[in-house]
């Protein structure tokens, strides 16, 4: 699959990119650029009226995730340029005292590039730019040219300038709660809160602590947890949405409060790594909705406000079971479905075999196996493409057709074959258009799924693509037992299906003979001894590490699906929902 990016609006369309799903403030984009000598500067910027900031920095076209010297240098000058002209213009009295950068940072999105000739890079990830002539020039270049645009857009200005004194004054509140929540002792590692059952040890290097949804689960995690070096925190229903709330409303809320006090490391500006309690924090939550609900609002908080714990490698997400297998007095655990699936044909001996009555073929003992693994990832596949409108017969007739590579899309005959062979398949449209981008030539079809007319366009990049690059890498290995009626054979007794589905879905079936297997709705389901051996033993579990190896997308995705804006989540969810795998109704 080819993947082709162009913006022809530079960084402006960039931040146009990031700021989908958010309100814009003005909507003029901020965009200016600067060189001398060997060095260059380019800046786009933004405000919106939510309350996450959004810099990114870039030297060389390198993501400078840790930041450096051109992004101090872009704040500096931000906080300098916003405040003079807001006295210039007399919407900061004479009085009132300077906004500060957090105030001005509010809402904005903006992306800062520079080319250099020699980079210094640093940090832990050498993803911090060294270069202090940079600072300087980036300074320079965004006084002057801010200023500029400032004075040209008075109304975006005035604007901006309105929604920074709403952040300073959202600022004093939040200082007020952080203040409050001090004397109470709140926000103070000292003062740990009162449901969570702490670790004996005090050496974050091998210290964990589980946040847990609910008590039930809390309860259990309790009892299972090894106490001298695990550490449990439940938490109660759904915590705040922090995407959609400023600081002071964030403190007010309990829960998060408890989050903060118990991992010791303060949050935003005033985060401090050394201060952590625990080096693992990891996500506890159940496998259903509530618990992905949880969980991406845990992340939210996480990603927002301590982003610093994700770069320094100390969240996790544990990985409960989802099924339980008892087999006489032998207990097993599987994560998903696919572990399920390799347990059941792991179960499968040389007294059971398949054949196609079509082709002869026959398999049996490992390599039936490993038919009905391509078979089941076979029609994965093509259970994906049929929901977007692409039924197998269309598949199978390209397949059969031979009409697998960009070339067999070159031929308007060839196309227009595939067009009059397809029509026998119930389509509700089916017609030959011009692929210009290509030089070749495209089939489109619309198909009902479920009910909803979907369209779909039959090109030289649809058979280029992973799915049906992998239909026919196995269509390949597995041809003779593509087409049934099929003869599944066990011990001399055979039974026929038509479908391959239908074989795939019998295997696993009598594989199950025997066996007892139970699906968990929820952590409160799993005693102690089994929540310890599967999801808290160091020896035996599994914790997924959080990173985030792309913080665009990643802010993107928070702002789109935690968000005020409605429209930009409904497309999200539209154009995603075909691929959810694991869906709870």
């Amino acid at each position: 699959m080819k993947l082709v990016f162009k913006a022809t609006g530079g960084l402006a369309d960039f931040v146009r990119h990031l700021a989908k799903g958010k309100e814009a403030l003005h909507g003029r984009i901020v965009h200016f650029e600067s060189s001398r000598e060997s060095s260059e500067v380019e800046v786009a910027m933004q405000w919106n009226t939510g309350y996450a900031e959004s810099i990114h920095t870039f030297a060389n076209t390198i993501n400078t995730h840790e930041g450096g010297m051109h992004e101090e240098g872009f704040k500096k000058a931000l906080s300098n340029v916003i405040n003079r002209y807001a006295r210039a213009k007399g919407l900061l009295k004479e009085k009132e005292e300077n906004l500060i950068g957090e105030d001005i940072r509010e809402g904005l999105t903006a992306i800062v590039a520079v080319k250099l000739a020699e980079p210094q890079f640093e940090g832990q990830t050498k993803t911090k730019l060294g270069n202090t002539e940079m600072r300087s020039f980036v300074e320079t270049t965004v006084n002057e040219q801010l200023m500029t645009w400032l004075e040209e857009h008075p109304g975006e200005g005035k604007r901006i300038v309105t929604k920074c004194q709403q952040a300073a004054r959202a600022r004093m509140a939040a200082r007020q709660a952080r203040d409050l929540t001090r004397r109470k002792g709140l926000l103070e590692s000292s003062s740990l809160p009162g449901k969570l059952a702490d670790c004996q040890l005090s050496d974050p290097a091998v210290c964990e602590i589980f946040i847990v949804e609910g008590d039930s689960a809390g309860g259990s995690a309790k009892q299972a947890r090894e106490r001298s070096f695990q550490a449990i925190l439940p938490i109660r229903g759904k915590i705040l949405n922090v995407e959609k709330a400023r600081l002071h409303k964030i403190l007010e809320n309990q829960e998060i409060l408890a989050l903060i006090s118990a991992i010791g490391t303060g949050i935003g500006d005033e985060f401090d790594g050394t201060k952590a309690r625990y080096g693992k924090v990891a996500i506890l939550a159940d496998a259903d909705v509530d618990g992905a609900h949880i969980r991406t609002l845990l992340l939210t908080f996480f990603f927002r406000h301590m982003a610093q714990l994700i770069d320094r490698g100390f969240l996790y997400i544990a990985q409960p079971p989802l099924f339980k297998i008892v087999e006489g007095k032998k207990e097993s655990y599987l994560k998903d479905e696919k572990e399920m699936s390799k347990f059941l044909l792991d179960r499968l001996g040389d007294d059971r075999s398949l054949s196609s009555e079509m082709s002869g073929a026959r398999a049996s003992g490992a390599r039936l196996v490993g038919v009905l693994e391509k078979m089941e990832e076979y029609r994965g596949h093509v259970a994906k493409l049929s929901n977007r409108g692409v039924p197998e017969s269309l598949v199978r007739a390209l397949i059969d057709r031979g009409m697998l590579s960009k070339s067999d899309f070159t031929e308007k005959k060839r196309v227009e074959e595939l067009e009059r062979a397809v029509r026998a398949f119930g389509l509700e449209r089916a017609s030959v258009s011009a692929d210009e981008e290509h030089s070749a030539w495209a089939l489109e079809v619309t198909s009902l799924v479920n009910g909803v007319p979907r369209s779909a366009r039959i090109d030289t990049d649809f058979v280029s693509a992973y799915e049906m690059r992998r239909i026919r890498e196995i269509a390949k290995s597995i041809g003779p037992f593509l087409d049934g009626p099929y003869l599944v054979t066990k011990n001399g007794d055979s039974a026929r299906h038509d479908s391959l589905p239908a074989v795939v879905d019998s295997i696993y079936e009598s594989a199950k003979k025997g066996l007892t297997v139970s699906r968990y709705k929820g952590l409160g389901e799993m005693n102690p001894e089994t929540l310890w051996a599967t999801t808290m033993n160091p020896e035996t579990r599994r914790l997924l590490k959080v990173t985030v190896e792309d913080a665009v997308e990643a802010d993107q995705i928070f702002s789109i699906l935690m968000g005020d804006a409605v429209e930009p989540r409904r497309e999200f969810i539209e154009t995603n929902a075909l691929n959810v795998r694991n869906l709870d109704i």
